[in-house]
């Protein structure tokens, strides 16, 4: 039986292209129009999909701060990470010419990687939910006025013609994916070289510095801090970290020193770390 994972968009997506990558074997992909709709599938109380992949941050276009305020909404657990290099491409119908091109389709995410080469042209452009579905629709469509940014692998997939390829703005592009689940039971094993935490501080002078001196006393390398702001409590804030270490009791170590700095504390996820390649 395939393992199914649920993602936002559909097939021929980076999401999909990534889930292939982080699982290695088949799987059964369980397409979805948003991340709302993704947390909500992976954290129903019956749920028939265990695994979701959740796109959290780009090299280009920076984090995605909703999908961290979905984790703790639908309590989900991150259980690991990918990493995938994106290689947006401008596709249209088969005998489309750039002369032809009145407006480009894509997700957001991917306008925005890509907008110092839209810049050079008078295009509209339009936002969608997924590269990949924006690739399906401009196939079934048959238009030539219309062109959409997305991956080879949905060129080839919906027999779309590449007629500008990689033009997103940096040649070093790569996103960032988190697989999460509802199962709450943290991975422990040897190989467990990073977590993901969020915390909130005293509303006092230099809360946050405190914190992270005990994690730095701890030798824990914080990859990644984002704050948040608590909506009940006006100008207050929370903090998402990512934190690495060489081995879980040195993490364990550190957790136990942060306790006693913060308010609150959630271990949202213990995992091994991803490479970019």
């Amino acid at each position: 039986m395939l393992t199914s994972v649920a993602i936002q968009g559909y097939e021929g997506s980076f999401h999909h292209q990534a889930a292939l990558l982080h699982f290695q074997e088949p799987i059964q992909v369980v397409p979805c129009n948003s991340f709302t709709q993704l947390a909500k599938t992976v954290s129903a109380k019956k749920p028939a999909v265990k695994w979701g992949l959740m796109a959290i941050e780009n090299s280009i276009a920076g984090s995605i701060l909703p999908n961290y305020e979905l984790i703790l909404q639908h309590n989900l657990t991150i259980y690991g990470e990918v990493f995938l290099e994106i290689n947006q491409h401008l596709l249209v119908n088969t005998g489309t010419n750039l002369a032809d091109i009145k407006e480009v389709h894509s997700h957001p995410m991917a306008l925005l990687q890509c907008m110092q080469y839209l810049g050079k042209h008078h295009w509209k452009l339009v936002e969608t939910d997924d590269t990949a579905l924006s690739a399906k629709e401009l196939a079934a469509s048959h238009k030539f006025t219309r062109a959409v940014i997305a991956s080879a692998a949905a060129a080839e997939l919906y027999n779309l013609e590449i007629i500008a390829p990689n033009i997103h703005n940096s040649k070093q592009n790569y996103t960032r994916f988190l697989l999460v689940s509802a199962k709450p039971n943290l991975v422990h094993d040897a190989s467990v070289n990073k977590a993901s935490l969020y915390f909130t501080t005293h509303h006092q002078q230099g809360s946050l510095a405190k914190v992270l001196q005990a994690l730095a006393q701890a030798k824990v390398n914080i990859s990644k801090i984002q704050s948040f702001p608590i909506p009940e409590a006006p100008f207050t804030y929370g903090f998402h970290a990512d934190v690495e270490f060489t081995q879980l009791s040195v993490f364990e170590k550190a957790l136990e020193a942060v306790k006693e700095k913060v308010v609150a504390l959630k271990v949202l996820g213990t995992y091994q770390k991803a490479n970019v390649k």
